[in-house]
Formats: structure tokens, C-alpha cells, sequence
């Protein structure tokens, strides 16, 4: 079964040492997707949940601890999560 994606969030920076993503995605588990860094340097993190709420408190949390100028990006605008 493939992942849905359900929205992003990304800090509004552009460096590669301080971009910051973060996807909600579902298969029958709920999955976060956190990249601190650019496309091909950047490091990835991932987390499953049983409830979309339980994965939305976490996606609160990573993008709560980094500050920033978070946007959400929504479904129609979100690029696929890392492999």
C-alpha cells in the first residue's frame, strides 16, 4: 500500500544547513518525516503513530522546537517525503 500524503511544513529557509521540512503521511500507520538539512545532505528522521492525532502532537512538537517562520505547505503544494 502506498503512502498518503496528507500535508508539509517547511521553516521558509533555504540553506542547507538550516532548512527544515517536516510530512504527515498515512499507509494504515500515521508517518513523520522530519529532514533538517537540504535534499542531499540532510538528515532524516521518522516516527509511525497509530492516530493522526498522536502523529500531529508529534509534527507540533519538531516544528514548536525549531522556531522559525514554519508554513504549512498543504497537500497540493507538498513534495514527496524522503525514501
Amino acid at each position: 500500500m502506498a503512502k498518503e500524503l496528507v500535508t508539509r511544513w517547511w521553516n521558509g529557509t533555504w540553506g542547507r544547513l538550516t532548512r527544515r521540512d517536516v510530512w504527515l503521511a498515512r499507509e494504515v500507520r500515521w508517518h513523520v518525516i522530519a529532514r533538517a538539512g537540504d535534499t542531499e545532505t540532510g538528515k532524516v528522521l521518522r516516527w509511525e503513530f497509530d492516530t493522526e492525532d498522536a502523529a500531529r502532537q508529534m509534527v507540533r512538537r519538531l516544528v514548536q522546537a525549531d522556531g522559525g517562520q514554519w508554513r504549512e505547505q498543504g497537500r497540493e503544494a507538498a513534495t514527496k517525503p524522503p525514501d
